[in-house]
Protein backbone atom coordinates (compact mmCIF):
# COMPACT_ATOMS: atom_id res chain seq x y z
CA UNK A 1 0.00 0.00 0.00
CA UNK A 2 1.19 3.81 -0.44
CA UNK A 3 0.37 7.07 0.19
CA UNK A 4 0.69 10.02 -1.16
CA UNK A 5 -0.24 13.55 0.17
CA UNK A 6 -0.31 16.68 -2.57
CA UNK A 7 -0.69 19.85 0.37
CA UNK A 8 -1.60 22.39 -2.59
CA UNK A 9 -4.58 20.67 -3.85
CA UNK A 10 -5.35 19.29 -0.11
CA UNK A 11 -5.73 15.65 -2.39
CA UNK A 12 -4.11 11.93 -0.95
CA UNK A 13 -4.29 9.04 -2.78
CA UNK A 14 -4.27 5.22 -0.99
CA UNK A 15 -2.76 2.55 -3.95
CA UNK A 16 -4.24 -0.63 -2.31
CA UNK A 17 -3.16 -3.07 -5.10
CA UNK A 18 1.06 -2.92 -6.29
CA UNK A 19 2.17 -0.20 -8.38
CA UNK A 20 0.35 -1.19 -11.78
CA UNK A 21 -0.11 0.08 -15.54
CA UNK A 22 -1.16 3.55 -16.00
CA UNK A 23 -5.36 2.82 -17.51
CA UNK A 24 -6.33 -0.06 -14.90
CA UNK A 25 -8.72 2.12 -13.71
CA UNK A 26 -11.96 2.01 -15.55
CA UNK A 27 -14.64 2.61 -13.33
CA UNK A 28 -14.62 5.33 -10.66
CA UNK A 29 -17.13 5.24 -7.81
CA UNK A 30 -17.61 9.15 -6.11
CA UNK A 31 -18.89 9.71 -2.56
CA UNK A 32 -19.56 13.47 -1.74
CA UNK A 33 -18.87 13.80 2.41
CA UNK A 34 -18.85 16.53 4.11
CA UNK A 35 -15.66 18.29 4.09
CA UNK A 36 -14.81 16.84 0.89
CA UNK A 37 -15.06 13.69 -2.14
CA UNK A 38 -14.00 10.19 -1.60
CA UNK A 39 -12.98 8.94 -5.21
CA UNK A 40 -12.86 5.03 -5.60
CA UNK A 41 -11.46 3.63 -8.33
CA UNK A 42 -11.86 0.01 -9.54
CA UNK A 43 -10.27 -2.24 -12.05
CA UNK A 44 -12.25 -4.37 -15.11
CA UNK A 45 -13.02 -7.26 -12.82
CA UNK A 46 -13.96 -4.76 -9.93
CA UNK A 47 -11.22 -4.65 -7.72
CA UNK A 48 -10.60 -1.74 -5.60
CA UNK A 49 -7.52 -0.14 -6.98
CA UNK A 50 -7.31 2.77 -5.02
CA UNK A 51 -8.98 5.47 -3.34
CA UNK A 52 -8.47 9.37 -4.01
CA UNK A 53 -9.83 11.81 -1.03
CA UNK A 54 -10.10 15.30 -1.67
CA UNK A 55 -10.14 17.69 1.13
CA UNK A 56 -7.87 15.03 2.82
CA UNK A 57 -6.85 17.45 6.09
CA UNK A 58 -10.86 17.47 6.46
CA UNK A 59 -11.05 13.22 6.17
CA UNK A 60 -7.65 12.00 7.14
CA UNK A 61 -5.87 11.82 10.34
CA UNK A 62 -3.27 14.28 10.88
CA UNK A 63 -0.84 11.68 11.96
CA UNK A 64 -1.89 9.96 8.53
CA UNK A 65 -1.32 12.40 6.19
CA UNK A 66 2.35 13.21 7.70
CA UNK A 67 3.23 9.98 7.15
CA UNK A 68 2.00 9.69 3.39
CA UNK A 69 4.74 10.53 0.56
CA UNK A 70 4.96 14.19 -0.57
CA UNK A 71 4.40 14.96 -3.90
CA UNK A 72 3.71 18.72 -3.74
CA UNK A 73 7.34 19.43 -3.30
Amino acid sequence: MRTTFDAEVDAAYITLVPETESGRSVRNEVVDIAGGTVVLDFDQSGMLLGLEILGATKLLDGVFLAGAERIDR
